[in-house]
């Protein structure tokens, strides 16, 4: 037992540093996607003042007809405070704020048991980055490449991957997860309480089966998956099974810690990534695809590996002594 708190300890000092990292990046993050969005040339003969129907890209050509027509700057800056709304809860809620958690961790090598929203979406986007980076490099090794859709526009795709994570969000974990769970679980009808179940279906139903839970998990995340590489512009097959990988990992964070966190996974992987992607492609003056591989991006994929690792040895050797400690109750 007490090894296992030396080990967490000596792990929590640097996992905490790189916490503070990159949770300083993404409120960097914020000025400079609005930067790009609002001041730079990515979008060529398209700029922020580009007439669209919000309801297209919901609804797809269907809603085409619909003369509710705004500048794309407008819903692009609808989504982008709606994010800094939701960063904000994630730092004081849903009981500590942020530096809290960090505390327990590396003066006493322990993990915080009331966890933050942003101290687990920040661990658990590590520990994606990682499990994708991983899937990717096997996948290479048989010839399989991820290509991504066809980009038409810059400026359009960096709208389109900024709105993504709340509108795939809502559809498939609350709808397709959240639903599910309370239609079998809840035992009460109030409409307050379907609002909460589906906010953190954990601390809100009374869930007893948990692999019930992880097959619907499962589930969703392949349809999730097969959506990527099915629907609307697709990426190439090599998509599948990261997105998947993806599913589950943002399907059980909702499940486990609520929806704000499972949305800001989505956020980091897209706006967060994208918005220093297209800014160093403006600031240094190089094609997108290359600024992909610019060597500012590759120091912050080197710190969200290093993250990803730290995270997962943590929650490993916390588990282990979790059952440590309940083999000494016995």
């Amino acid at each position: 037992m007490e090894k296992s708190n030396k080990i967490l300890q000596a792990i929590g000092i640097p996992y905490s540093a790189l916490l503070s990292i990159i949770f300083g990046m993404m409120i960097i993050s914020f000025p400079i996607g609005a930067y790009v969005f609002f001041n730079s040339n990515i979008g060529d003969v398209i700029n922020f003042e580009y007439p669209v129907s919000i309801f297209d890209f919901l609804f797809g050509e269907i809603a085409s007809e619909i003369p509710i027509k705004f500048e794309i700057g407008d819903v692009f800056i609808v989504f982008w405070s709606f994010f800094i709304v939701l960063f904000a809860i994630s730092m004081i809620g849903p009981k500590n704020d942020f530096f809290k958690n960090l505390i327990p961790l590396v003066t006493k090598g322990k993990w915080p048991e009331e966890k933050n929203y942003l101290f687990s979406f920040i661990t658990w986007f590590a520990i994606l980055v990682l499990v994708s980076g991983i899937i990717d490099y096997v996948q290479q090794g048989f010839g399989i490449t991820i290509e991504t859709p066809p980009n038409e526009n810059s400026l359009i795709q960096f709208f389109e991957v900024t709105i993504a994570p709340i509108i795939e969000e809502i559809g498939f974990r609350v709808l397709l997860i959240g639903l599910p769970l309370y239609a079998i679980y809840s035992h009460k009808s109030s409409i307050r309480h379907f609002f909460k179940s589906l906010w953190n279906p954990n601390e809100n139903l009374h869930v007893d089966q948990k692999r019930n839970v992880i097959i619907l998990i499962l589930l969703v995340a392949i349809f999730f998956g097969a959506a990527h590489i099915m629907l609307g512009e697709p990426w190439s097959s090599g998509k599948f099974l990261q997105a998947t990988a993806s599913g589950i990992i943002i399907g059980w964070v909702y499940f486990r810690h609520g929806l704000v966190p499972a949305i800001l996974i989505h956020w980091a992987t897209n706006y967060f990534i994208f918005s220093y992607v297209y800014f160093s492609s403006e600031i240094y003056e190089v094609p997108i695809s290359e600024a992909f591989s610019h060597s500012l991006i590759n120091t912050f994929e080197i710190l969200f590996l290093t993250l990803g690792i730290l995270s997962a040895a943590i929650l490993f050797l916390n588990y282990r002594k979790s059952k440590e400690e309940e083999k000494l109750k016995i």
